[in-house]
């Protein structure tokens, strides 16, 4: 699809399970469970799409699954899928790793950033698009480097201190614009570096929300991971996003979508919900 002049498209990293009341926090079962159906482990069905984007100059990704690295324990834990990995759902784009200018992360947890660093054949891990800048916010790093015992089963060292070592990390403080028509916006909640992706072309907007929003199923307000740091903070940031988006008709992007769109959003009876008229689908 386009926005404006910019080329946009969707690459995935498969499909991975997560336990469903954790995605889902204080809301009960028997509300969540209208959307998604449980395995006999509770873990419901989620995406890794990666957001590609092309402004004739350079070419940037949002975010990066989980990657290759994991072993046969931890695929089995999270219900990993895969029928193609990162670099094979590029080609068929047209790009090659070494294409990629520019990797912005959302946030540094394994199913964000996990296909950051590749293993190579000398058994080295090295930065996955090797001529990339990756970007994160400075305090991001901080927590993922030094994660505390609530936090630190979701960051990995493995995908993200390889870019430090190869010069390829470029840390922000606060809200940065990236190149033509992207922009960064730290809003912290699900974790406390946690930013979203701005895109914007010809007075048109796309909002990669990250894990502030990680599905279009957890539009309601109430709706916030039990993985989130600091929830409150969530509730904060989304109200604005909603504020924003409706106003600004701008169209935000799932992250973790099995079959991933686009959306706008707008208000029925006091509630935030998807503009079934503006709905984009993309195909993985």
């Amino acid at each position: 699809m386009t926005l404006g002049k910019l080329k946009i498209a969707v690459v995935t990293d498969g499909l991975f399970r997560l336990d469903g009341g954790a995605m889902f926090g204080v809301v009960p079962r028997t509300l969540w469970e209208k959307r998604f159906t449980p395995d006999s482990r509770n873990r419901i069905i989620l995406g890794l799409n990666i957001l590609l984007i092309d402004n004739g100059k350079e070419r940037m990704i949002v975010d990066t699954g989980i990657g290759n690295k994991v072993n046969e324990r931890f695929k089995d834990t999270y219900g990993v899928e895969r029928q193609k990995d990162v670099i094979e759902d590029l080609a068929e784009e047209g790009y090659k790793p070494e294409d990629i200018d520019k990797v912005i992360l959302t946030h540094l947890h394994f199913d964000h950033a996990g296909g950051s660093t590749r293993m190579g054949d000398d058994g080295a891990l090295a930065p996955t698009f090797p001529a990339a800048t990756y970007f994160i916010q400075k305090t991001e790093w901080e927590d993922a480097s030094e994660p505390n015992e609530r936090t630190k089963g979701s960051y990995l060292k493995d995908n993200f201190m390889p870019l430090k070592d190869a010069g390829r990390l470029e840390m922000l403080d606060g809200s940065t614009r990236i190149a033509d028509g992207v922009t960064v916006e730290l809003t912290g909640g699900h974790t406390r570096g946690h930013q979203i992706v701005h895109i914007e072309s010809e007075g048109l907007r796309m909002v990669h929300p990250g894990d502030l929003v990680p599905t279009s199923y957890h539009l309601p307000l109430p709706y916030i991971m039990g993985y989130d740091t600091f929830p409150l903070r969530t509730l904060e940031m989304r109200k604005k996003l909603y504020k924003e988006a409706v106003s600004g008709r701008w169209k935000l992007f799932f992250g973790h979508d099995s079959n991933p769109k686009v959306a706008g959003l707008r208000e029925r009876d006091g509630k935030i919900v998807l503009d079934d008229d503006t709905i984009s689908r993309f195909k993985v």
